[in-house]
């Protein structure tokens, strides 16, 4: 008994030592020879189905196919190359059936969720195609502009129905979502998709961040959609449109350019947001200039309806004139209207000490939104001038 034991131990790890041999050739020998080698194994016979699919011979994938599903039932592809023959054969409901099946037990099986995003598509269920989308493209990058393509198609034909779907989607914070919303930023469609769904998740779990907001920001201003800036920044209030200028105290930096303070640093110009000496707890904007570098120095946008106003600020010289130096400017962001210079008083005060600036200024009815800049006026020689300003305000001229 005891030398059948060692036999029966012997033979059978010849057998194990076997299968695991012919392994490797059963996964890559060509579909043909595999077949000679190993012609019961399911992996064998998934592959001889998938080489018949492709081929277009209908019949051999699924009959292979059922073969390999009887000999291993969880094998997702062979399920795969068995759903997609249904479909081939016009069985789609019975496809759909066995795909789903697959996709279910393989989040990694593209071809079946690809098949499912098409058929639940052409059925209109936009949270089923869209979920299996959504499957895709997190593993696949090769894909997002494909899988892009398809929410903004839908997000612009079929907003009523497709919207909700595709913010629900972004507000689960994919690995995709930056890339999709800076996907739409070309054309007014793209635009208008991207406001839609910026004001969608403003209302619920995950609303844009100040960067996403902030990009979506620029590529309205940059298209010239003046109007669907204001109206987002309204809908969401961010920053709130009440405020005429952002962080007029350098101490908030949450709000998303371009209405927030944007600095330039070029030589002979260094603009930085830092604790003022005088008064440390308190943040303000310290400008170090040669007085001879030329450009702007400080801007952000704002929009303010028709009218008079009036500009008020603080101003605290270390060093030069800059109010022969640096001047504050008010300019219509459209190119159309027209604002007059911005009369600013020069401050009089004693060095390093913080005194009143005011100026007044009338926005035309053809200016919907302009900047508020700190630009230089350069000399034909070099002047260092070191000046810091604070609590930037615009009222109405009442």
């Amino acid at each position: 008994m005891g030398d059948m034991a060692s036999y029966g131990l012997i033979a059978g790890a010849v057998v194990l030592g076997w299968q695991i041999a012919i392994q490797p050739l059963m996964q890559r020998a060509p579909v043909e020879a595999a077949i000679r080698l190993a012609p019961g194994s399911p992996l064998v016979l998934r592959r001889a189905a998938e080489s018949e699919l492709v081929a277009g011979r209908i019949d051999n994938a699924a009959a292979l196919s059922r073969d390999a599903l009887v000999r291993s039932p969880f094998d997702v592809r062979a399920l795969r190359v068995f759903g997609l023959t249904e479909a081939r054969a016009g069985r789609e409901d019975e496809a759909d059936d066995i795909l789903t099946l697959a996709g279910n037990w393989s989040l990694r099986d593209d071809p079946a969720h690809a098949w499912l995003v098409e058929r639940r598509l052409r059925r209109g269920d936009y949270a089923s195609a869209f979920a299996h989308a959504d499957t895709l493209v997190r593993r696949r990058q090769d894909i997002q502009p494909q899988v892009f393509r398809l929410f903004t198609v839908a997000g612009t034909e079929d907003p009523q129905r497709s919207l909700p779907v595709i913010a629900s989607l972004l507000a689960a914070r994919p690995p995709w979502r930056a890339a999709y919303l800076n996907s739409l930023s070309q054309t007014p469609q793209e635009l208008q998709l991207a406001a839609s769904l910026a004001i969608l998740l403003e209302a619920g779990r995950a609303p844009l961040t100040s960067g996403e907001l902030q990009g979506l920001y620029w590529a309205l201003l940059g298209k010239g959609q003046v109007q669907a800036l204001n109206t987002v920044r309204g809908r969401l209030n961010r920053p709130p449109p009440g405020v005429a200028v952002t962080n007029g105290g350098f101490a908030d930096a949450a709000a998303p350019e371009p209405f927030q303070w944007r600095l330039f640093e070029k030589a002979g110009i260094v603009a930085e947001i830092v604790a003022d000496d005088l008064r440390p707890s308190n943040p303000a904007l310290r400008v170090d200039y040669d007085g001879y570098a030329t450009g702007t120095v400080a801007e952000q946008l704002t929009s303010l309806p028709p009218g008079a106003y009036r500009f008020t600020a603080e101003v605290r010289t270390e060093t030069g004139d800059p109010a022969a130096r640096l001047a504050w400017t008010l300019s219509c962001a459209t190119g159309e209207g027209v604002i007059p210079p911005l009369a600013a008083g020069a401050p009089n005060a004693a060095p390093n000490a913080w005194a009143p600036l005011a100026g007044r200024f009338q926005v035309p009815n053809t200016c919907p939104v302009q900047w508020l800049r700190l630009e230089t006026r350069a000399d034909d020689r070099r002047a260092p001038t070191v000046v810091w300003f604070d609590r930037i305000a615009i009222s109405p001229a009442g």
